[in-house]
């Protein structure tokens, strides 16, 4: 892996650290399960995108600080599905939950980038 050193921490860059860990056995397995984590996390900062809000914004909004927006959307832990709908309403929207059959899924594109790497 190339480093670059900037001040005293050095930085690895993101796709190195993926190349090395798919290479690690069971690596993909729980990458793809984690689909619908990815899903959650893609929808909440689309909404918030589409909306024009910043995090700032949100959090003020949910009474909470900028911060716990930034984890919440980072996917740092499991939201609540009080912490989803509050999300929701402070963007004006409703939070939907849908259940479907479990097909097989097509690659998403960030899988796909990753694996031609």
């Amino acid at each position: 892996m190339s480093e670059r050193k900037t001040g005293k921490a050095r930085t690895i860059p993101a796709e190195e650290v993926f190349a090395a860990w798919r290479k690690q056995p069971g690596f993909q397995e729980a990458y793809d399960g984690l689909d619908e984590e990815f899903a959650v996390m893609e929808a909440l900062m689309q909404a918030r995108a589409t909306a024009g809000v910043s995090q700032s914004e949100i959090a003020r909004r949910m009474s909470t600080t900028q911060s716990a927006i930034a984890r919440l959307e980072a996917g740092a832990h499991r939201a609540s599905l009080a912490t989803l709908r509050n999300y929701a309403r402070a963007l004006g929207h409703r939070l939907r939950i849908s259940l479907e059959p479990d097909m097989p899924q097509p690659r998403r594109k960030r899988r796909a980038k990753a694996a031609a790497e």
